[in-house]
């Protein structure tokens, strides 16, 4: 075993025994202030969990490939943000204010092609241009601040949509009803699904693939790559418009769950697009990692209701900034994560 190899694992190790001893702490405390488990980590709990976790995971996927192939996209949170501003646009023009689930499916696959148009000027800047990926990603972040209520405001005369359409759950007879796992496998929300289908794929092709391998030379030992016959920059325009697409699908599913969009503050968005950022770094840029750790996020998102639901005197600002601080705790305790030895760098193909 190499010593990288040792590391990453030591490093595993600790954080799961981390872990593991904060929820026996916690569990710990909720027994010593008589605090009522079962009330709270129920399936309905779960299922929010599921549904809060799905747009963070999809973005994350997208963003680690990016970084895989060399290209750190900060900009996942602009790319979210204008997703879910062109899903709710794309229901309102289609259905008004009742638009029905097939509005909904044809607005997120809207969101997500509209957003992907837009990634491919952002590739062309960083790729071809050479522009700083950092100042890049800061500005599609803030463009996505201006643009999202600067064009609600034009269509509903207010920054915030009015009430349109969430997506229907799918649900099947007999089978919903097996207690726990019936009421979570077969009564979901379809977009947990399409996002789980995502999570297996993008393993799949990462590490089972010849161009997962091209993503990860490309990150890693982009001459290497280029000697072998691939074209690294393409490599790079690829991955890199797809974590943007992903980006979009991300923004497209928060608001085909919530059913509206928001637009004050940092929109409905609220900094998910950084966190998925932290949930890839925590999953060591493995897209099953990087989805438990958007788990741990949503759980921690929808403790919120779920004290609100079972009348536990907490407050809710102060439950708001628990997945925040879960971010802060998870990158004290993991520490630096093995980056792509060429992320960030420019690549020039050798004449």
């Amino acid at each position: 075993m190499s010593v990288v190899d040792y590391t990453a694992n030591r490093r595993v190790q600790l954080g799961g025994a981390i872990l593991v001893g904060a929820f026996l702490a916690g569990v710990g405390a909720a027994l010593y202030f008589e605090i009522p488990l079962e009330r709270i980590f129920t399936v309905g709990f779960l299922n929010r969990t599921l549904t809060a976790a799905s747009p963070i995971a999809l973005a994350a996927i997208g963003g680690l490939y990016a970084e895989k192939s060399g290209v750190f996209n900060i900009g996942l949170e602009g790319f979210m943000i204008i997703g879910a501003i062109t899903m709710a646009v794309a229901m309102y023009l289609m259905g008004g204010t009742s638009p029905s689930q097939p509005h909904v499916w044809l607005a997120v696959v809207a969101a997500t092609v509209f957003t992907l148009l837009l990634t491919v000027l952002y590739a062309v800047l960083l790729i071809r241009y050479k522009a700083d990926q950092i100042v890049a990603g800061l500005a599609v972040w803030f463009i996505g601040l201006g643009f999202a209520p600067f064009v609600a405001s034009l269509l509903w005369d207010t920054i915030r949509s009015p009430g349109l359409a969430s997506v229907h759950r799918y649900s099947i007879p007999v089978l919903e009803d097996v207690p726990f796992f019936g009421a979570v496998v077969f009564s979901q929300s379809p977009m947990v699904l399409l996002t789980l289908g995502f999570i297996i794929a993008a393993w799949i092709v990462l590490y089972r693939t010849r161009y997962g391998y091209w993503i990860q030379a490309a990150g890693d030992n982009p001459k290497a790559l280029d000697t072998a016959g691939i074209d690294v920059n393409r490599v790079r325009y690829a991955t890199l418009i797809f974590s943007g697409a992903m980006a979009g699908l991300a923004g497209a599913v928060l608001i085909a769950h919530a059913g509206e969009f928001i637009g004050t503050g940092d929109t409905n968005v609220e900094g998910r697009g950084w966190i998925a950022i932290v949930a890839y770094l925590f999953g060591n840029y493995n897209p099953v990692g990087a989805a438990l750790a958007a788990v741990l996020f949503g759980g921690l998102d929808a403790l919120q209701v779920q004290f609100q639901t079972v009348d536990i005197a907490v407050s809710g600002r102060l439950m708001g900034l628990a997945p925040y601080v879960g971010v802060i705790v998870v990158l004290t305790i993991w520490g630096k994560t093995k980056m792509p030895a060429a992320v960030g760098e420019p690549y020039e193909k050798e004449q």
